[in-house]
């Protein structure tokens, strides 16, 4: 179940919020609660809870400050904001900062409450996924680093495996270890048995087979998460190098 902590100064809006996570029924369960942002943020801080549902208006840091100092201390728990009529700009605020949603206290009820806490168990299963394959890419260093006998170009590959998602080049690995383009081209060819594209692409369409797998994003969202600006061309190498499609691919785990 995912753990929600409710900020909330009013004592009876706080107990109405719990009485609907538990009549909601739908996989939340309630960690703790605080009564102001500087409490708030010291549980945060210590527990991580999945979901915040939060206040905007409240003593001791309103809820878009709770929400800007849990961003800036790289916690990434869900917000959910609470807020009245008249508080619509702090509710557009609080979406800029990160915020995944808000719901207006005077009209909030169990079905809409229902229907936000689904949404929220959603985006939260995307997170759990995002982080599982962040944490799969991360490793391709580590597994490729020091792969040939030549220092320079182990450097070379470590920086490609770090940067492979963005618009690495020829020149801009040079530059990295300080070697003539033509010179670095030849000798990764010889301690690789591929061109430096080619690795880099070998990296992409590694990190696109996990993508299609474990989510159902887009083939062309996907090609540009992994480093592929031209949809055309991602299909093309990816099946240059598996022999099939994205799209064949996917549907052999999902059919």
């Amino acid at each position: 179940m995912w753990s929600t902590l409710i900020v909330e100064d009013e004592h009876q809006a706080a107990e109405y919020v719990r009485t609907l996570v538990l009549k909601a029924d739908a996989g939340f369960r309630i960690v703790g609660d605080a009564s102001n942002g500087k409490e708030a943020y010291e549980l945060i801080v210590k527990n991580a809870p999945d979901l915040v549902i939060c206040d905007i208006r409240m003593p001791e840091w309103d809820g878009i400050e709770l929400l800007k100092r849990v961003r800036q201390a790289g916690i990434e728990s869900r917000f959910v904001m609470l807020t009245c009529m008249n508080e619509f700009e702090y509710a557009r605020q609080a979406l800029e900062y990160g915020a995944s949603s808000y719901l207006l206290k005077l009209s909030m009820d169990l079905i809409s409450f229902k229907k936000m806490l689904e949404k929220m168990d959603a985006e939260l299963r995307k997170l759990g996924r995002m982080k599982q394959i962040e944490t799969y890419l991360s490793a391709v260093p580590e597994r490729d680093q020091a792969a040939t006998d030549h220092p320079e170009i182990n450097k070379v590959i470590e920086y490609l495996n770090a940067r492979y998602r963005g618009q690495v080049t020829l020149s801009s690995a040079a530059r990295h270890i300080n070697m003539d383009p033509s010179y670095l081209s030849d000798l990764f060819k010889r301690k690789t048995s591929l061109t430096l594209t080619e690795y880099v692409n070998r990296l992409r369409i590694d990190a696109a087979l996990f993508y299609l797998k474990q989510t159902d994003d887009a083939v062309g969202e996907i090609g540009a998460r992994v480093g592929f600006m031209n949809d055309n061309y991602f299909i093309k190498m990816f099946k240059r190098l598996t022999g099939m499609t994205p799209s064949q691919y996917r549907r052999q785990f999902r059919p």
